[in-house]
């Protein structure tokens, strides 16, 4: 007797789930409407719990539909990570990792310590990818990656997380402004200049948004940007100052380019980690890697 429980149920419920609609959910999978609902009805039969319901927004998954949207998402990760690894053995590769990092960690010591571990395990592949700091850590729950290097800012709750680096914010700005020799700046003196945002919306923007607002004050921002490289340029075309980590904007002032000056603020030190699932659930590819970057911390 078939059993509702299998793959391809459990891809279309997720579909049903992200679409909000059976027929659109049909569409995306190539197959009739009317046999998603019958594999549906068949799966809460089996399960003996209703998994959706349908309101004026569509269909959106009970508690318990909730509770399967996890799990079913963590199994088809799981199954793809698997087809990749298995088809990779073919070529010759002997293990794969799937990382994603924050924009700040990728633009410090990542694709050097990555480049160390590749150098020592040559036949181990490494899939690394930049996401912001909520969509890594969904991912990495999910399964979707093995594991995510982000600021322990953000919210971890359900994973396990190791110490990998920190960083130090600093006050960026061209190397003829007037505080260009000063050892080091309050946060509350960069409000009065015009700033450059990067990455709004991300962590690095509420935290500054949070501080000024704690001040009773908001950020003068002319212009925001989604990367390191673009604010240090934008800076040092004189377009305003910007609250970065010395160590990615470091290469800018080595070349002439930048002026950077220490934030004398208790929060300016950014502590870096690796999350991931329960070690149990890691390959040994990326339990190999995860060791290895705990070395390097």
């Amino acid at each position: 007797m078939q059993r509702p429980l299998d793959p391809v149920t459990l891809r279309l419920f997720v579909a049903v789930c992200e679409e909000g609609h059976i027929a659109r959910a049909a569409e995306r999978e190539a197959i009739v409407a009317s046999a998603v609902s019958k594999r549906l009805a068949a799966l809460e039969e089996e399960l003996g719990v209703a998994l959706l319901v349908r309101n004026r927004r569509g269909m959106e998954p009970t508690a318990a539909g909730e509770a399967l949207l996890r799990r079913a998402r963590e199994v088809l990760g799981g199954m793809e990570r698997l087809r990749a690894e298995l088809s990779e053995f073919a070529s010759g590769v002997q293990g794969s990792v799937r990382v994603l990092a924050s924009p700040s960690v990728l633009a410090e010591h990542l694709p050097d310590d990555l480049a160390r571990f590749l150098a020592q395990h040559p036949g181990i592949q490494v899939q690394l990818d930049e996401r912001v700091s909520p969509d890594i850590v969904r991912s990495v729950r999910e399964g979707a990656a093995d594991l995510g290097v982000l600021w322990d800012a953000g919210d971890l709750a359900g994973l396990q997380t190791q110490p990998y680096r920190q960083d130090h914010l600093c006050v960026a700005m061209p190397m003829g402004h007037p505080w260009a020799r000063r050892p080091h700046l309050r946060f509350e003196d960069t409000l009065d200049q015009v700033t450059v945002g990067v990455a709004p919306g991300g962590l690095m923007d509420a935290l500054l948004r949070r501080q000024a607002a704690l001040l009773g004050r908001l950020p003068m921002q002319r212009i925001q940007v989604s990367s390191l490289d673009a604010a240090c340029r934008i800076v040092a075309a004189g377009l305003g100052l910007a609250i970065l980590p010395r160590e990615a904007a470091a290469p800018h002032a080595d070349a002439g380019r930048l002026a950077l000056v220490a934030l004398d603020e208790p929060w300016a030190e950014r502590r870096f980690v690796v999350c991931h699932r329960a070690e149990p659930l890691l390959s040994a590819s990326a339990r190999l890697l995860l060791a290895q970057l705990q070395l390097w911390m």
